[in-house]
């Protein structure tokens, strides 16, 4: 069945389906970079609660030293060190290890009814008018489609978000844009690929795809699959494994309709499972068996999926996860959850020796949360955007205080920066991490915004 809906020629030629499902199977060419930076390379400390995969620090200390992590621990830093007292939690920035950056601008679609796998919702009449339309206006002619990818990561960014999955394959680029892309080029490799639907995918992309992984060329391959609640969605498990897909790489995105016995084979096969409970309960009334998943040791990692469907933010749905594996009997703690988005997450994605973890050396992706419970991992899944104080890629500040910017990286930098108004808390937020010559300058966060309502009145708000 869902073969036969995939070969009508009319919907697969169809701008915004070629977009979305167009698979990433290339490595990304290789550019120049340009980016932001803090004052000079000059250390600075952030003080407060240090979160770690094992432990606290409430008298803790990160101190950051250019693009890395020169310490972290209760010691006092040298004298000279600049220390931001932060009052409150500081942790790694989340990775979000599921979404649809470029869809990630409008408002969040209300489905008129529930589905039994992706295919019905694809062809739907409603969603062709709150999607997919307005997606093709925006990127016809004269294609505002990297204005809607930086606005896009802009909400990711001010949500917490410092590496994200999920760009389309059309959108080439090898720059790793204003939030890391986990399966683009990242640290000067491309070891990732991402698949849309497993149905389109040639017998030799396949096989390509199998060779690059047993020659150790590629370690992470993200595949949509089972996401459903039908047997059709189901089958596509027995599909994975007879093209020889299911491997110690694999990372199943949803994998909804999964039985138990089916997960245990992920779980043989060294394969991990990215899960999106808030998109998968809005679309099908169900969500995968996540707590099966993790009673079984399959890695299980979050991501907010798309807003038309999913959560706003990676804040947002942590929430639902923690409500979902409560009622499907999980113990599953806050210290596990927050690692489902920061530790794990980037084990997952197989760059867990660079992300999610505080530690000397690292690259100095951080999120400073206030502080308002006295369990710091409690803390974190009640956060919202508002609570958030300051974001750091790379050491680079891309998003926080004023104040703390402005004693980090001096006044004339803070100037340059762009002020937003978030959730009522005066912010200031910089869109030049890591981009393309061509693009520089960046545009500012307005720009973006006049842009795109320009072309398209309904554009989603960020900060709502």
């Amino acid at each position: 069945m869902i073969d036969e809906r995939l070969s009508d020629d009319a919907f697969l030629e169809d701008p915004f389906e070629r977009a979305y499902t167009t698979s990433l199977l290339d490595a990304d060419p290789i550019e120049p970079l340009t980016r932001a930076a803090p004052r000079d390379g000059q250390a600075f400390a952030l003080h407060g609660c240090v979160i770690t995969p094992e432990e606290r620090f409430d008298n803790g200390y990160v101190v950051v030293h250019g693009p890395v992590i020169d310490s972290v621990g209760t010691q006092t830093p040298d004298a000279g060190v600049l220390v931001i007292e932060t009052d409150g939690v500081i942790l790694p920035g989340l990775i979000d290890l599921h979404g649809h950056p470029e869809y990630n601008i409008f408002a969040a679609w209300e489905p008129p009814k529930r589905y039994n796998n992706r295919y019905q919702w694809r062809r739907s009449d409603e969603y062709q008018a709150i999607v997919r339309d307005p997606w093709n206006t925006l990127t016809g002619e004269n294609s505002l489609l990297r204005s809607l990818m930086r606005y896009a990561e802009v909400r990711a960014l001010v949500g917490g978000t410092t590496a994200i999955q999920g760009s389309s394959g059309l959108f080439q680029t090898s720059s790793e844009a204003l939030v890391r892309n986990v399966d683009r080029r990242i640290f000067g490799q491309h070891r990732a690929r991402s698949v849309i639907d497993l149905g389109r995918l040639a017998p030799d992309d396949a096989a390509r795809l199998t060779r690059q992984i047993d020659e150790g060329d590629v370690n992470a391959v993200y595949i949509h699959l089972a996401e459903g609640i039908d047997d059709s969605s189901r089958a596509e498990f027995d599909k994975l494994v007879d093209r020889g897909l299911l491997t110690s790489a694999t990372i199943i995105i949803h994998g909804t309709a999964l039985t138990r016995d089916q997960l245990a084979e992920v779980r043989d096969a060294g394969a991990k499972l990215v899960w999106s409970p808030q998109s998968n309960l809005r679309l099908y009334g169900q969500t995968t068996l996540a707590a099966d998943a993790i009673e079984l040791g399959v890695p299980v990692g979050l991501g907010a999926d798309w807003l038309p469907s999913g959560s706003p933010n990676l804040m947002a749905e942590l929430k639902v996860a923690q409500r979902v594996l409560a009622q499907q009997g999980s113990d599953a703690g806050a210290k596990q959850l927050v690692g489902m988005v920061t530790s794990g997450a980037a084990e997952i994605a197989g760059l867990g020796d660079r992300l999610g973890v505080l530690a000397p050396g690292r690259v100095a992706d951080i999120l400073v949360l206030e502080r308002r419970l006295d369990d710091p991992w409690e803390n974190v899944l009640a956060a919202d955007p508002s609570w958030i104080d300051l974001v750091t890629i790379g050491g680079d500040l891309s998003y926080g205080r004023p104040d703390w910017i402005r004693d980090v990286a001096g006044a004339a930098e803070a100037e340059t920066l762009e002020p937003v108004l978030a959730w009522g808390k005066p912010m200031l937020l910089d869109t030049r991490f890591a981009v393309n010559r061509q693009d520089d300058p960046p545009p500012r966060l307005s720009d973006l915004r006049a842009s795109l309502i320009e072309r398209y009145p309904a554009i989603g708000p960020i900060f709502a």
